[in-house]
């Protein structure tokens, strides 16, 4: 008989903490300011691409700026935010402390920077929960790319089904799934409009953060 899968990969933005607000309007901000236009769908486009990936987006826009200047923008609209005010999400520091009672392993991959990523899981002391806080970085791809679910899969010494992702991006836990990762979606407020795309794209969707104790999946 299979195992169920207990070990889980985390987004952070969205899904661990309630940043999606501000992660989404200092990126639009630089595009706002600089006179860009964007479509509707430019959220669900750009959230699995990280600082450096979105740069690169929004210089094929016609953003002129350098790729360099307008991370280092990001950079900086950021740093206050995640450092001191960017809250959980409800239930999360439960959530997380029953899995690991559980023995689960808590991993996190994220598109957002270290320098944001880790100030805000310390001050919310949740940090030393995980057996691994990764941003994309670490990998030099983003998580548009499924070749970073088996690079994260083979780093906890996995198989990709062995893994179960979460994430509120559609177009993250899609990609995902196209690895063989078990793939799920959690609801948050900026992708609403995604829901019914999530639960299609998903082996599990959650509304709460707590649901994912009555998730099981046996691992591929």
């Amino acid at each position: 008989m299979k195992k169920n899968a207990n070990t889980y990969l985390f987004d952070f933005d969205g899904t661990l903490v309630d940043s999606m607000p501000s992660y989404v309007g200092l990126m639009l901000r630089i595009l706002d300011e600089n006179n860009v236009k964007y479509e509707s769908d430019i959220v669900k486009i750009i959230t699995p691409l990280g600082y450096l990936g979105t740069a690169k987006y929004f210089k094929e826009m016609g953003l002129d700026k350098s790729v360099e200047e307008m991370v280092a923008t990001m950079h900086g609209y950021a740093h206050e935010a995640y450092t001191y005010h960017i809250p959980e999400k409800t239930g999360v520091t439960e959530t997380l402390l029953e899995l690991k009672r559980r023995g689960a392993s808590l991993n996190v991959l994220t598109a957002s920077p270290h320098e944001a990523l880790d100030p805000c899981l310390k001050r919310l002391g949740i940090f030393d929960l995980f057996d691994n806080v990764w941003s994309c970085e670490d990998f030099g791809t983003t998580k548009a790319d499924p070749k970073i679910y088996e690079a994260a899969a083979e780093r906890l010494g996995k198989r990709v089904g062995e893994v179960i992702f979460v994430d509120d991006n559609p177009g993250a836990v899609k990609t995902a799934r196209s690895a063989k990762m078990i793939s799920c979606g959690i609801f948050d407020p900026t992708s609403e409009e995604y829901r019914e795309e999530m639960k299609r794209e998903s082996d599990g969707y959650f509304d709460e953060f707590s649901e994912l104790l009555s998730f099981e999946c046996e691992v591929r």
